[in-house]
């Protein structure tokens, strides 16, 4: 994946350049102190992420970082987006350590911290640097244990996958509407109609839906757009917080979405290679129109940018019905970098961390329509008016805060289910190709496997001290479409 992540939920997987000019140089620099580093002379900070897409937003603020720090140097690595949570682990086992590095999706936060990857933040982060952030972006079990912050979130979260759509395609299709704009799907009929026009008017030329599967498992992020607001607000990992239970095989429109997923295959309405080509290579399919439809997040916009692509539309949350049935369940809090417990220079990489999840950093992130900033006064739709990153702005009507177990109960943060397999991704591309004969089967075995994963990882947590129960994720007050507020046990 090509995000910088910015995880707050364990199932979370997961930018345009504009013409929006930075802040001045003179803006930066009053904003931030120029300071050197700690030794007294040059020193270079070696800082990992995975991405590919968001390079030239941390390029620039590596560029001003160094104006503002001449003392201190940053030393990019960009790793390879499918091997960087091993690559990361690997590295704490070396002498090849980042100081600072963007936090790998596995294992859980947590468990990077029981390992001892990651170096508290206190000695830094006083009362005083806290209070800059929204209420609830930092807190006990989600950046913050045993009292100790280690990380911060740089983004707010809207729903984290969309529908994109190749305008072209759509218009030589005759999908648009009476004024001549291109008529966006709204409902799962909306997409099989649409697939089946752009297939049958381009003569087979051009499919109707693309994806890239070969570089890393991505089919999961079908599930987020097409079965979260079909009454399903577990999406593809996490349980249904209304009941506290999984509902893979019980809640049936699973089954229904991923039969109709099939049934787009069968009727060769996606591209043929799509689980054989990797990301990078769909998107720049989907750029040439070689399909009409695909699914990813905003990072795709920066290098369609570059390429000068600019004709796409976006949406999300596609449902059975006309509108959803439920919102996207976001949780406040979430990290994004973290200072190796190993750094040789602990001081100057807390400088470059407080770099990045400033709020002048978090604009200039708007600015580049990278995504949405942790600080609301930093989401002015005046930052950046590119079309489509305002589609993608507009799509926060889909995602409401939702209910946070760790908030009512920190504890909760340190029940680490065991990863199941074969997983949802395995279930779907098994379905996909045929591998997988019993959908309904192998829902219930993922579905049985994932609560005894869980009620398990509450129990060993019971057994070291941590008081915690199955009653933890449960939220019967919980209405999917609208706001929860988590209150105390």
């Amino acid at each position: 994946m090509t995000r910088l992540p910015d995880m707050n939920r364990r199932r979370f997987m997961q930018a345009t350049v504009t013409t929006a000019a930075l802040a001045s140089l003179g803006d930066i620099l009053a904003a931030c102190s120029n300071s050197t580093g700690s030794s007294g002379k040059t020193v270079t900070i070696k800082y990992w992420d995975s991405a590919v897409t968001q390079g030239p937003y941390i390029d620039k603020e590596i560029k001003l970082f160094q104006q503002a720090h001449p003392d201190i140097k940053i030393q990019k690595t960009t790793q390879a987006a499918a091997q960087y949570s091993n690559l990361v682990s690997f590295a704490q086992r070396s002498t090849n350590i980042p100081d600072l590095a963007a936090i790998p999706q596995t294992p859980t936060f947590y468990e990077q911290i029981q390992k001892n990857w990651w170096l508290p933040m206190n000695k830094w982060a006083d009362e005083k640097w806290r209070a800059k952030f929204p209420l609830l972006a930092l807190h006990e079990g989600s950046n913050i244990f045993n009292g100790k912050l280690y990380s911060a979130p740089t983004t707010t979260l809207t729903v984290p996958f969309q529908l994109y759509i190749n305008n072209d395609v759509f218009r030589k299709a005759g999908l648009v509407n009476s004024d001549g704009s291109v008529k966006i799907p709204r409902t799962w009929d909306d997409v099989t109609h649409a697939a089946e026009a752009i297939t049958k008017k381009s003569s087979g030329q051009t499919y109707g839906l693309g994806f890239g599967n070969g570089s890393f498992p991505l089919l999961n992020w079908w599930l987020f757009v097409f079965i979260i607001g079909a009454d399903c607000p577990g999406g593809p990992g996490d349980p249904d917080l209304r009941t506290g239970k999984y509902t893979f095989a019980s809640n049936r429109n699973y089954a229904d979405w991923i039969q109709l997923f099939k049934e787009w295959k069968t009727k060769n309405y996606i591209y043929p290679n799509s689980l054989t080509l990797s990301d990078e290579v769909a998107r720049a399919y989907f750029e040439r129109g070689k399909f009409g439809m695909t699914v990813g997040g905003v990072w795709n916009q920066a290098e369609w940018t570059q390429h000068q692509f600019t004709d796409y539309s976006l949406t999300t949350l596609i449902t059975p019905n006309d509108e959803p049935e439920n919102l996207f369940p976001t949780r406040p809090g979430g990290y994004s970098y973290a200072i190796s417990a190993k750094a040789k220079y602990p001081d100057e990489a807390w400088a470059w961390f407080d770099w990045l999840t400033s709020p002048e950093a978090g604009k200039r992130w708007v600015q580049m329509g990278e995504d949405l900033s942790i600080y609301p006064q930093n989401n002015n739709p005046a930052y950046n008016t590119f079309k489509p990153f305002s589609q993608y702005v507009a799509t926060a009507k889909f995602a409401v805060t939702g209910p946070d177990p760790t908030i009512r109960n920190p504890e909760v943060s340190y029940v680490s289910p065991q990863t199941v397999t074969p997983a949802m991704s395995d279930i779907l591309t098994g379905y996909y190709t045929g591998q997988v004969s019993d959908l309904q089967g192998a829902l219930k075995t993922f579905q049985d496997k994932s609560q005894k994963a869980l009620d398990d990882a509450i129990k060993l947590a019971q057994q070291q001290g941590h008081k915690v129960s199955a009653a933890d994720y449960v939220f019967a007050d919980w209405d999917p479409s609208k706001p929860y507020i988590t209150k105390k046990m």
